[in-house]
């Protein structure tokens, strides 16, 4: 019998200019620690806090690692399949 499945991750896409951040990313220790992040919210993307004036949509949401020094600013949609990445700061 196989072995039961893990919680099913959302998936994660980039808006253009989380695009051209992540682009301009070039050390591997960063790209690891924005992998590690990015597996975070996508295993629960309710990891964040809401950032004020989330009553408007989409509803933004921070996730910031203080041991990797990683902030992603996101937007998740209705149904939790999908991580819209904002803003990356590694």
């Amino acid at each position: 019998m196989p072995a039961p499945h893990g919680p099913r991750r959302a998936q994660v896409a980039f808006s253009d200019s989380a695009a051209k951040q992540l682009d301009a990313i070039t050390s591997e220790a960063d790209l690891h620690a924005l992998d590690r992040a990015l597996v975070v919210i996508s295993v629960d993307p309710d990891a964040g806090q809401l950032l004020p004036g989330a009553g408007a949509r989409p509803q933004l949401r921070q996730y910031v690692d203080d041991i990797e020094r990683v902030r992603l600013v996101y937007w998740v949609t209705a149904l939790k399949t999908v991580v819209v990445v904002a803003f990356i700061e590694v």
